[in-house]
């Protein structure tokens, strides 16, 4: 049996407790500071509010000022705090860390400096940590398609380990995986993890279609915008493998679990894609954010800022061309700059460097 202590009760953190307690090992489930209801509410009844579900017996729940109990002789320790919280779950990690631990991260995103320079959040998680103890546990994360109520009631889920120590990936594989949650391992840990990053930004986009549906008062109508919203899909694609280019990932990456079949699952519903939805329907975004969906937690549309805003930069330095990622450009400009949906078509699949071509 092995020990697996999480920092954090949302809903992806504890249904992976389900695949784990299937397989025998226990599961010490640590909530924030903003978990205390969801954390009293299982040490009461048993019943994650959020998942509707009664978790399994082989989990046990802790308040945050419990955790050094909780994470005393664990194996594995997880991270499951959202995007908006990895540094101060590396803080937190910072002292409850051993040496010869096993850290996997869940929480999706990218981090910019002033320069425009990115990088992947199992980084900025462990570079909270003291450097002496840093190299002395290994870090990886789960990337790939995974909502997490499906894997709380044992559908088949395919997802990827990632990290840079091939043994300690398949360890950790062997320790999760079970005859509906299906793992397979990849040393390609930053390609996987801007993949794990940007499909959130772009399936902001996946609500776009609806959006426009809605404005036109055509929601029942036949035809739907299927010609679109494939459009776009193929786009980010493309931007994917130009992410892995520019920051160092396997070109093969983008068109497995973590690139295309992730981003699919992320299109298909979610806070971001009916924030989405609004955009395309022509609401300004900062209507969105401000009213429709105040007080949402929107990490896709986070990521968008973060990574819109790094492409200006990257640009003035002469990293990236004007030309070079189009979409995300384009999302920026409406979620940072409050301008309206106007698809930039003709940039797309490489149109305007093929059209200077042209005219060269």
């Amino acid at each position: 049996m092995t020990t697996i202590s999480i920092l954090g009760s949302g809903i992806m953190a504890t249904a992976l407790s389900w695949p784990l307690t299937d397989n025998g090992h226990e599961v010490r489930l640590v909530g924030t500071h903003l978990d205390r209801d969801i954390i009293d509410s299982i040490k009461a009844t048993g019943v994650h509010p959020n998942l509707d579900l009664q978790v399994p017996e082989g989990v046990r729940a802790y308040q945050l000022e419990e955790a050094e109990e909780a994470f005393e002789g664990a194996e594995i320790a997880m991270s499951g705090v959202n995007s908006f919280g990895v540094r101060w779950a590396g803080e937190q990690l910072a002292s409850l860390l051993k040496p010869g631990m096993m850290v996997l991260a869940v929480t999706k995103g990218m981090e910019a400096d002033e320069s425009g320079n990115l990088r992947i959040l199992p980084e900025v998680l462990a570079s909270e940590v003291p450097e002496d103890l840093r190299e002395r546990v290994t870090w990886s994360a789960i990337t790939g398609p995974a909502i997490a109520g499906e894997v709380a009631v044992r559908h088949d889920t395919c997802v990827v380990f990632a990290g840079l120590q091939a043994d300690v990936l398949e360890k950790l594989a062997q320790t999760f995986r079970t005859d509906y949650y299906h793992v397979w391992t990849s040393t390609d840990f930053v390609g996987a993890e801007v993949c794990a990053a940007m499909k959130n930004c772009y399936a902001f986009g996946g609500g776009f279609m609806e959006g426009l549906l809605d404005k036109e008062g055509k929601s029942e109508a036949k035809y739907r915008r299927y010609n679109y919203a494939a459009a776009l899909f193929g786009q980010a694609t493309r931007e994917l493998g130009q992410w892995m280019q520019l920051l160092g990932g396997d070109p093969e990456t983008p068109t497995g679990l973590p690139g295309v079949g992730d981003m699919f699952v992320t299109t298909m519903g979610g806070r971001n894609v009916k924030a989405g939805r609004f955009a395309g329907a022509g609401v300004p975004f900062s209507e969105v954010q401000n009213e429709r969906m105040k007080g949402v937690t929107l990490e896709g549309v986070a990521a968008i800022r973060v990574v819109g805003g790094a492409l200006l930069r990257l640009t003035e330095r002469g990293v990236v061309g004007p030309e070079d990622f189009p979409l995300m450009r384009h999302l920026y400009a409406v979620v940072a700059e409050d301008e309206p949906l106007n698809m930039p078509w003709e940039t797309f699949f490489g149109g305007e460097r093929k059209a200077k071509a042209r005219k060269g």
